[in-house]
């Protein structure tokens, strides 16, 4: 399988990728019984030279469940009829995600409120105790009947 998208110096993925076939679950017929047409794509992220340490811990991440307890990324293409396709399936379902992994999340920067924003702040705080100052007392509060 050749690479599909342009990594770089990740370009030696598919020779650290080892796939399985296995009896498909999906459609087939009685087919289904006999050929292996599902494919299972194994790929081990923590020993991986290909990748970085920061875009491992991210693909580790982004796989969930799919990632074994060893760091081993395990993707089950069921989708289709023949082993062919499955097999292109599982290949560009990876690479979507190495590709997902690839790119850095941008951090976040703390802001301070405005001065603007605060004085409005205050100032509605202002307004909703005189609100409430208004409800004590007066000639709502007595009975004057």
């Amino acid at each position: 399988m050749s690479l599909r998208y342009n990594f770089g110096e990740m370009k030696n993925l598919d020779s650290e990728i080892s796939l399985e076939y296995i009896r498909s679950s999906g459609p087939g017929g009685q087919n289904v019984n006999k050929v292996a047409t599902a494919v299972q794509l194994r790929f081990d992220v923590t020993h991986s030279p290909s990748l970085a340490s920061d875009v491992k811990g991210r693909l580790i991440r982004l796989a969930g469940k799919r990632a074994t307890a060893d760091g081993v990324l395990i993707i089950e293409a069921k989708k289709f009829r023949t082993q062919e396709q499955n097999r292109e399936d599982a290949f560009q379902r990876f690479y979507e995600l190495v590709e997902k992994a690839n790119v850095k999340p941008k951090t976040r920067h703390k802001t301070k409120p405005t001065k603007a924003s605060k004085e409005k702040r205050l100032e509605g705080k202002k307004k909703r105790g005189e609100i409430k100052k208004g409800r004590k007392g007066g000639r709502w509060a007595t009975d004057d009947k």
